[in-house]
């Protein structure tokens, strides 16, 4: 047997774990509501997207058989971005996906239950004749990453800003793929003077022979994992003491939530000011609302909003394709500034998701360009809002 097809076969099997470890879940849900999933596996699946989310489908529909449930929704999902806003709102009930989104999720009331594949870590390569011996060293040289929202980019940006500076300002030039292994090219072509990638990656291009070597790593993360939304009648205890059963010769990882501190303080957090605007907490947000002198504006998409939204909060959602950066390109995203009505003097408030979320920072900065004079950031939206004990309204009511 070839050692890639040794791999795929280790790689499906850890993805067994994973499919089994939900049926259990989904069986324990009979008789509730809806159940939402939301699976994204990452970076290292995405040649073998449709295949993974057929076994998923077959091994949820055996459950549904098996426990009578009959009422699930089930996404399979590339978007990180919008499956990082997802769980912001609480939108699924399961979340499969890499750590950056269990640990977003897990901030945001989720029990994390399992983790079904091996850890992660991301590493900075360079060829093995690179003059470049760390971070530092690769100041103004070109990097290439995976997409902005890939695990590894997650962990590499925040280890910069821990860094006192960005992606942007610390490299010359930046190019993005959505294949890690598309970034061997790119250092052997001369296109990139270094790039990051899984340390799996890394690993299997020295086993492959390359002249490569790492000049920076992260700290390792939990792999593949699976949580579930607090509240509900499941609980992660009674769904670790079924994963023997759930996975027969196949090694799982018990988890908590301190396992994903790492990961949690690193990411896509905005500042904590913004020039020309308030930053203003839940209290003084409920205060402007009473007063009926401001106008909240929600910055999220619809279904999230449609969940649940701060009451008399009009919808203007923010379409973000910029990086979450402080350097972000407004001119990729969409925003309808002119919804936000004629009134330049008008007091406005805008929130979203939460510190990590940019979506209303943009926003501010937007009606701050387009001229209106009192602009409030709530940097810590609709979270904070609830958890100030505030009352939310849903549409779906």
């Amino acid at each position: 047997m070839s050692k890639s097809i040794a791999a795929a076969g280790s790689t499906r099997a850890r993805w067994a774990a994973g499919l089994a470890l939900a049926a259990c879940l989904l069986a324990s849900t009979a008789g509730h509501a809806q159940v939402k999933v939301l699976v994204n596996p990452g970076d290292q699946a995405e040649q073998s997207r449709g295949a993974t989310m057929t076994v998923w489908r077959n091994a949820i529909e055996q459950a549904l058989r098996k426990e009578r449930v009959a009422d699930i929704a089930i996404t399979g999902s590339a978007d990180m971005t919008s499956d990082l806003s997802a769980t912001r709102a609480r939108l699924p009930d399961v979340v499969v996906g890499p750590a950056h989104l269990i640990g977003s999720a897990v901030r945001y009331g989720y029990t994390p239950v399992a983790a079904v594949d091996a850890r992660s870590q991301a590493v900075l390569v360079v060829p093995a004749n690179s003059t470049i011996g760390n971070f530092q060293q690769a100041a103004g040289k070109r990097l290439g990453l995976p997409l902005q929202d890939s695990l590894v980019t997650y962990l590499l940006r925040g280890e910069a800003i821990a860094a006192n500076t960005t992606m942007k300002r610390h490299f010359r030039d930046l190019y993005e793929t959505r294949y890690q292994d598309a970034l061997l090219v790119c250092l052997q072509i001369g296109r990139c003077d270094v790039v990051g990638v899984e340390k799996s990656t890394f690993d299997k291009w020295v086993a492959a022979g390359a002249a490569v070597k790492t000049v920076m790593e992260s700290r390792d993360v939990p792999g593949l994992s699976i949580a579930i939304k607090d509240g509900s009648k499941v609980s992660a205890d009674m769904l670790r003491t079924d994963l023997g059963d759930a996975a027969p010769g196949t090694k799982t990882t018990r988890v908590s939530a301190q396992d994903f501190t790492y990961v949690s303080t690193l990411g896509y957090f905005t500042p904590r000011e913004l020039k020309g605007a308030k930053v203003v907490d839940a209290k003084t947000v409920a205060t402007l609302l009473s007063s009926r002198s401001a106008k909240y504006i929600d910055t999220r998409n619809a279904a999230e909003f449609k969940e649940a939204h701060v009451p008399g909060s009009v919808l203007v959602p923010y379409v973000e394709k910029s990086a979450k950066d402080p350097d972000f390109a407004a001119n990729l995203d969409e925003f309808n500034v002119a919804e936000l009505g004629p009134d330049r003097n008008a007091e406005l408030v805008f929130g979203c998701n939460g510190p990590e979320c940019w979506k209303s920072h943009k926003a501010s900065i937007a009606a701050l360009k387009a001229g209106y004079t009192h602009v409030n950031w709530f940097r810590g939206g609709l979270p904070e809002w609830r958890a100030a004990g505030l009352a939310v309204d849903s549409a779906a009511k």
